[in-house]
């Protein structure tokens, strides 16, 4: 709470505008641009106060500043704060293991996700619309249900890290998730069940991004279930040559798809062995050409085309701090 109150401090003191705890303007005293600035006692305090915790990240806005008085637990719940729950900065405190889930997070770990969980979707009133998980955050089952069922409105999940989310949990939040377009997952090995269920439960769906391999067995569910998909984003793995191209073929509605940093690979018959495509032939090219944006870089010169080659098409997202939230797709980035 101390630290808290030490950044709101802060905070107010770079406020644009006013001068706080240092001494207001006077009455028509001018700026150096020469205008003239109100005093800072004249401003709206919740527009202020406001201005002011918009800047906190969600560690600040959860650590007891709401218990402050009854005002700003009134501005702590107000809507603006909230259509983005922001957890990327937060990661588990966990070690690998040999068998399922293949993380075992911590207690305190676990506990501390929880508080920040129900603190935040208690003041947020169910006006979460975009929700960020980092991606070494290692969420439960139980903490997702929890989530979703707090988060009705929303229409963007960026999860990353599903080690610890069965097929049940995971259906469960979908469920309660009717409003959700947009999708950032890893690649699973059964799909089928996650797509139906998009299916059957979000109409507005339009836009995925898959973190790993997209085989042909993933890319013929998506077509299965979400034929009227209009973003898709692959960057960063490999990619058979035929999947994209069944990409291509029968995702009819996609708009904008993504293959950025990808290593391509073309599997020819027999005896012939996999070779890597370093440039998109003439028939991929004429296929993409219906598209509005087709997104590609496979040049040896590219750090993040070198970082997929270095880690076998499959990027250790670990070693690269920060750099899974970017995407092409500017919708997509977090």
């Amino acid at each position: 709470m101390c630290s808290s109150v030490c950044n709101l401090h802060d905070a107010v003191k770079n406020c644009d505008g006013v001068r706080l705890f240092g001494g207001g303007w006077e009455a028509g005293e001018m700026e150096d641009g020469g205008l003239p600035v109100s005093k800072w006692k004249d401003l709206n305090t919740d527009i202020l106060l406001m201005r002011i915790l918009q800047s906190f990240d969600i560690f600040e806005l959860t650590s007891g500043i709401a218990h402050v008085c009854s005002a700003w637990r009134l501005v702590c719940r107000d809507p603006l704060l909230w259509k983005k729950l922001d957890l990327s900065m937060m990661k588990s405190d966990f070690i690998k293991s040999q068998v399922e889930p293949y993380v075992y997070v911590t207690d305190s770990s676990d506990k501390t996700l929880t508080r920040i969980l129900k603190t935040s979707l208690s003041l947020s009133r169910g006006n979460i619309m975009t929700l960020v998980f980092h991606y070494n955050l290692f969420v439960s089952d139980d903490q997702l249900t929890y989530t979703a069922e707090r988060c009705p409105q929303l229409k963007r999940l960026v999860m990353p890290a599903w080690n610890r989310i069965k097929k049940t949990g995971i259906c469960k939040a979908i469920r309660c998730w009717k409003e959700l377009e947009s999708l950032t997952m890893p690649s699973i090995a059964n799909p089928p069940y996650l797509l139906e269920e998009i299916k059957r439960n979000c109409k507005n769906f339009s836009e995925l991004k898959i973190m790993g391999p997209c085989d042909m067995f993933f890319a013929s569910t998506l077509v299965e279930h979400l034929p009227q998909l209009k973003v898709l984003s692959l960057r960063c793995t490999t990619l058979l040559k035929d999947v994209l191209i069944f990409i291509l073929d029968h995702l009819e509605h996609l708009e904008v798809l993504n293959i950025s940093h990808c290593r391509l690979i073309e599997i020819p018959p027999p005896p012939a062995t996999r070779r890597l495509v370093r440039n998109l032939d003439p028939l991929i090219l004429e296929k993409a050409s219906r598209l509005q944006r087709f997104l590609t870089c496979m040049q040896d010169s590219c750090v993040m085309c070198q970082r997929t080659k270095n880690d076998e098409g499959i990027m250790r997202w670990y070693n690269y701090e920060g750099l899974w939230k970017e995407d092409e797709v500017s919708s997509l980035a977090c």
